[in-house]
């Protein structure tokens, strides 16, 4: 089996939220060292493409084996056998419930050499399937990265991974772990049934209201929706866009879900019946607190929409920085196969004085905003590796 570098245990501390205590890794890219370099996917679809590019990025070998997808891919084995005889981590980017089935199959040409790594969303049946198949003979690990092919589409940062804590296998969630840090993974650790309650608490129910929210039609590209339901509007389209596909995984396959969606259920038909009762306590101070919404701290709504507001605003922009980020290594990349210098002074200086005019041409202070964007600009060339 391959080797991480280092048993290093700084870098790592524990939060908590809510559930058990969750341990999260702060060391970076360049510290992730991996021994490994042949990658091989069981499943092809958006996510196990969109996650094998970007272990390609950082110089790692892949194949694939999908009887489903029928691209011309050069990238593809003929079948089981060839694909385990190559490969030295075997990635399962497949259904959870399919796990069972494909681990059967795998399980004849696998030796403990390998490590088999899944990336489903749920965690108790991938977690079941693994233990029941491989035990103690094969190494495994069970993950969930927390993003899809949009947000890698979008350049969204930092990327976050679940990885289920293997004792089993301590060398190979290390492996797994620097796998994820290489391509620049924040990596969380949670034992699979917690993540399965987390994620009903979270994950399910936002794919729950979303599909609500467009089974009853409501208008999500409406262009006079106030902020609070561009926030939902938003969230519907994240899901449809980037794992819409997997609703039926998430729902059904997540053992806490339906406590999740229930509690939920009951906690609406409870809101309903208070308004449904409404005009009896018109008038009634007590009754009417009841029916408002419990504010985060002592402030006026406007203050309160405002920042709001102001907090959407800054995710936008923080996104916005990410995107330019990418574009910048992508420009830095260009300049060193031309061989020039990261930074052109001349360039920079008539950037700033064009986003100066920029700026007071929208009422606005040129010379804040031209130091907004030299920000800006030091952010670009350490992205270009300046």
């Amino acid at each position: 089996m391959g080797r991480v570098g280092g048993q290093r245990k700084k870098g790592c501390g524990v939060v908590r939220n809510g559930h058990k205590a969750v341990a999260r890794t702060r060391r970076t890219r360049d510290e992730a060292h991996v021994n490994v370099s042949r990658i091989g996917f069981v499943g092809f679809g958006k996510f196990g493409r969109a996650f094998a590019e970007l272990l390609a990025e950082v110089g790692l070998d892949v194949r694939f084996l999908d009887p489903h997808t029928h691209d011309e891919d050069p990238r593809r084995v003929a079948s089981t056998g060839e694909l385990a005889a190559w490969s030295e981590v075997l990635i399962l980017a497949t259904p959870a419930l399919a796990m069972a089935q494909i681990l059967r199959e795998l399980l004849p040409f696998l030796t403990p050499a390998h490590v088999v790594c899944d990336v489903a969303s749920v965690k108790v049946v991938p977690w079941r399937a693994l233990t029941e198949a491989l035990g103690d003979r094969i190494p495994w690990v069970a993950t969930h990265p927390l993003f899809g092919p949009v947000s890698l589409a979008r350049a969204e940062r930092p990327l976050r991974v679940v990885v289920c804590p293997q004792p089993r296998f301590p060398e190979a969630q290390q492996l797994v772990e620097a796998l994820f840090l290489r391509v620049g993974c924040t990596i969380v650790r949670r034992d699979a049934d917690d993540h399965d309650r987390g994620m009903a608490d979270t994950h399910a129910l936002a794919f729950f209201v979303a599909k609500g929210v467009l089974e009853a039609n409501f208008p999500i590209d409406a262009p006079d929706a106030p902020p609070s339901f561009q926030a939902i509007a938003r969230t519907v389209k994240t899901v449809r866009e980037d794992a819409g596909h997997l609703f039926a995984t998430i729902e059904l396959d997540n053992p806490h879900a339906r406590s999740a969606r229930l509690r939920l259920m009951e906690a609406l038909g409870r809101v309903h019946g208070q308004l449904e009762d409404a005009d009896l306590a018109r008038g009634d101070a007590a009754a009417e607190a009841r029916l408002s919404l419990p504010p985060t701290m002592a402030v006026t709504p406007v203050l309160v929409e405002t920042r709001t507001m102001i907090d959407e605003i800054d995710r936008e922009l923080l996104a916005l920085l990410a995107q330019r980020a990418e574009l910048g290594r992508r420009a830095g990349a260009e300049k060193e196969r031309l061989g020039r210098a990261i930074r052109d002074r001349g360039r920079e200086a008539a950037m700033l004085q064009e986003r100066r005019v920029w700026a007071e041409e929208r009422s606005l202070d040129g010379e804040a905003v031209a130091a907004v964007f030299e920000a800006i600009l030091h952010l670009s060339r350490r992205a270009q590796g300046a």
